[in-house]
């Protein structure tokens, strides 16, 4: 690869410094086009990234840091190698996080019931604690203007926070989840997925968070211990036999439609097929038999209610049970009581939030005598959304799903076997995938019942008395996306029919923000809007991302690219590890133990803190460590401070010299084997192995190689030709090996001596290497070279004398054929231990030994 862009060489500065390089720098690249992504090469010399859109809704952290700069350091070798990157950005703006960010910010609520309001203007901020909890309602139009308003501000900041870290990212290639590409390719998605049959609405049991009011997915779920109680109930069987449950949900006692134990318990067999009665309420309800049932779980005999968990619904749908349904979606029982549930005992708990329906549950239960005994504090797991804040319920709701293989043995063999086509680092995170598909036990909930996302595009005919016609919803063509059902009427319609008997509805949901996410190799390759650029980028090379959300975005992404193309999106997936904190916990905003980017990058470098997240391997965490970064410093400093001595001895005039002299053979051969141990380990996405082979090589370099060296450097002759020569194909191989985690301070130092950009430079090879040495070389020469100058030097900090005090005798005691070796490196060692004479003494002694004599 040649330099693309022509600048002057400038020569070293008198006081080199790592300050201001950042904005120095970003400034060039953009203004170069250093990153830019060239449209005009064939596929097999694109390298493809699809870079995780950050979510728009808050700080990045130092775990953003982390896993980008990974990224980076793939992008910028591929580079090098002669790749051309395409290498977007995206903000993921849509979503319950956005909204719960203008919630918070401007203090209001979306109410769908209130007409637009053109003149509306958001109250100024930071609003008042009192204005968040008591949120002023405003139109669901004018809601989302203020999504849309908050998320351009937070995007620039990201971007801004982005540059200063140095991300090669080509910045004409941005988008979002929510802008008009972003909605129609969604929608575009989604209308093929239900052409096809994958997708299609139920109504059915589903779990709800009350705190947001909407669905929630498999996929978003986590388990958080909660305090909770065993509360023991007597519900009565045939002839007054007395049957004992134990729950921790008695407020669901009015919801309850079968008592269920395990086929093979004795305790409860004559049961099976009979009916008893609840307590209080005194509903007949059937005993059934099913394995799920856990007979050493409190009495071994469970209520089924519908619905307390997953396990209720699996019940449900196996026995084929009633439905009494008590919980409504603002989380409160439903005002009237369910079939065949008498009003009088349920007026009590009508209005009610869960806990108190429990309390007056529990009230009556102790009032009639059946409940046994008192409640058994104990913790358990229970289930939430996470972003969420309140237990989740399950509620009875129509949506829209797509197929995952949950429910279609043969489509998730076809994930499963995805899964093993996709190159895995580390390889055994595609246990956790196949441990996900496998476990599914339904399809993907892709709707969402909120405000600020991409809106699903369909209607539905009323019949003459206004009802909805589900089973039929009216499509728009896809060359009239994207569209809004709420305000835009479809095809053969007017808006004067809207909600009218024999006219039209809009379906009101939008889709999960991942439906969206999803699709991202679509969103940012072009996808039927860009031919030309989606077959130069797609299938993708590179699919980054952090190993907490393999259930999510990696899956889904999967999913819908198999249905809809029938491939894998991408080549491979390297997957990051999280971020702790100084004691190994992980760092989340909810625990307060985040740190952010910025102070750091401003008081150490963006280098320092990219050298710090290039020493976290794929996969592994990395506890967060400020005496890392300060290392970062150090070692940036130093390269610019070489750089300059190098130069200064006229480095700069002798590359692609011969090199000649054995010390300097020596070192470009150990520099030639660094090149190929750090090109194998970055294509193998192990950039830490790469980081640590280089950083070792240079210290030495520095520490040895030019100590040893220098005063031949500045002499005259071939001799000192060749010292300059090696150093400079050192220099140049080396900043190009840092080039990738380094940037900035590399680029500065390129500048001084070299035309173009380090960064569109080619990657060194081991060939260009051996290619400067006029003999072959031997690693250990240098080596024992250092060895011996590392023995003068401890001799003269023993008798704490200056490290340029002369020695005027020095003796070398040591094996025959290591002393021959040494002489061949003699005078360089003893021009840089300042020795006056040197006596090689063979077979003295098994190692070598350097006396000194002052």
């Amino acid at each position: 690869m040649s330099d693309t862009t022509r600048t002057g060489r400038s020569g070293p500065p008198e006081r080199p410094s790592l300050d201001g390089l950042e904005e120095t720098w970003a400034h060039r690249w953009q203004s170069d086009g250093t990153y830019a992504f060239d449209r005009t090469k064939e596929r097999a010399d694109v390298y493809s990234i699809d870079t995780p859109p950050p979510t728009v809704s808050g700080e990045l952290h130092m775990g953003h840091v982390f896993s980008y700069t990974h990224t980076d350091v793939v992008a910028r070798f591929q580079r090098m190698r002669g790749r051309t990157v395409f290498y977007p950005m995206g903000w993921d703006d849509n979503g319950l996080p956005t909204e719960r960010r203008v919630q918070n910010v401007y203090g209001v609520r979306p109410d769908p019931a209130l007409p637009y309001d053109r003149d509306w203007r958001p109250p100024a901020t930071p609003v008042s604690a009192d204005a968040r909890k008591n949120p002023t309602a405003i139109s669901r139009r004018n809601f989302i203007e203020l999504c849309e308003t908050l998320t351009v501000t937070d995007e620039q900041a990201f971007e801004a926070l982005w540059r200063r870290l140095g991300l090669s990212v080509d910045w004409s290639l941005t988008y979002t989840t929510i802008g008009p590409a972003a909605r129609a390719a969604s929608q575009r998605a989604f209308l093929r997925n239900l052409a096809r049959g994958e997708a299609y609405q139920a109504e059915a049991p589903t779990l709800w968070d009350v705190g947001f009011g909407t669905a929630v997915a498999q996929a978003e779920l986590e388990d958080r211990v909660r305090p909770g109680a065993y509360h023991r109930l007597r519900f009565t069987g045939p002839d007054g036999r007395e049957v004992l449950i134990d729950t921790t949900r008695p407020e669901l006692l009015p919801a309850c439609v079968a008592l269920v134990c395990h086929p093979d318990d004795e305790r409860y067999a004559d049961l099976v097929g009979t009916a008893v009665r609840t307590p209080v309420f005194g509903v007949a309800v059937p005993v059934r038999a099913h394995a799920l049932a856990d007979p050493a779980k409190g009495t071994g005999i469970a209520m089924v209610c519908t619905f307390g968990d997953l396990t209720d619904v699996t019940w449900w749908r196996d026995l084929r049970l009633d439905t009494r349904v008590v919980i409504g979606r603002d989380g409160r029982l439903l005002p009237e009581p369910p079939a065949d549930v008498p009003a009088g005992p349920y007026a009590a708990l009508a209005g009610q939030s869960v806990n108190g329906a429990r309390r007056a549950v529990v009230e009556l239960l102790g009032e009639a005598g059946d409940l046994v005994g008192e409640p058994r504090p104990i913790t358990h797991p229970v289930k939430f959304y996470e972003r969420g804040d309140r237990p989740l319920e399950i509620v009875s709701t129509r949506q829209w799903y797509l197929r995952n293989g949950g429910r279609d043995a043969d489509l998730r063999d076809e994930l499963l076997a995805r899964g093993r086509e996709l190159r895995w680092v580390p390889e055994h995170m595609r246990h956790r995938y196949e441990h996900w598909v496998g476990g599914l036990t339904g399809d993907w909930l892709v709707s969402r019942q909120r405000f600020f996302g991409v809106p699903v595009p369909v209607w539905y005919r009323l019949d003459d008395t206004g009802e909805p016609d589900w089973t039929h919803p009216l499509t728009p063509d896809e060359a009239t996306l994207p569209i809004d059902p709420t305000s835009e009427p479809p095809p053969g319609f007017d808006e004067s029919q809207r909600g009218r008997p024999g006219g039209f509805t809009g379906d009101p949901d939008v889709l999960d923000t991942w439906a969206t996410s999803s699709l991202t190799p679509q969103l940012v390759g072009g996808w039927e809007t860009d031919p030309d650029l989606f077959a130069r980028v797609f299938p993708m090379d590179l699919r980054p991302q952090g190993h907490d959300i393999i259930r999510t975005w990696l899956f889904a992404t999967v999913a819908r690219s198999h249905l809809e193309h029938g491939v894998l999106p991408w080549r491979t997936t390297v997957l990051s590890g999280w971020i702790l904190d100084p004691d190994r916990k992980k760092m989340s905003k909810s625990k307060g133990n985040v740190v952010t980017p910025m102070g750091l990058l401003a008081e150490h470098g963006s280098d320092a803190v990219r050298y710090w997240a290039a020493n976290g391997k794929p996969g592994m965490d990395l506890a967060f460590d400020p005496a890392q970064v300060k290392v970062g410093r150090r070692l940036a400093t130093k390269l610019l401070n070489a750089s300059r001595f190098a130069l200064g001895l006229g480095a700069a005039d002798a590359l692609r010299a011969p090199v000649s002299e054995p010390l300097d053979t020596a070192m470009l051969a150990e520099l030639s084997g660094l090149v190929g141990a750090a090109t194998s380990a970055l294509d193998g996405y192990d950039h830490t192995a790469a980081l640590m082979a280089t950083e070792a090589f240079f210290w030495r370099f520095c520490d040895d190689y030019i100590e040893l060296v220098k005063e031949r450097a500045y002499g005259a002759g071939p001799a000192a030709d060749s010292a300059r020569a090696a150093l400079a194909t050192a220099l140049s191989v080396q900043l190009r090996l840092f080039a990738p985690v380094l940037p900035f301070v590399t680029e500065e130092v390129w500048s001084w001596w070299r035309y173009g950009s380090v960064h569109r430079a080619t990657w060194p090879t081991t060939y260009e290497v051996d290619r400067a040495l006029a003999a072959p070389g031997d690693p250990e020469l240098l080596r024992l070279a250092a060895d011996a100058l590392g023995q003068v030097r401890r001799a003269k900090s023993e008798r704490k004398l200056s490290m340029k005090a002369d020695v005027p005798l020095a003796e070398a005691l040591g094996p025959a054929a290591l002393l021959d070796q040494l002489t061949t490196v003699a005078d360089d060692v003893r021009a840089a231990g300042r020795i006056a004479k040197l006596d090689l003494l063979p077979d003295r002694t098994p190692e070598l030994v350097i006396a000194c004599a002052f």
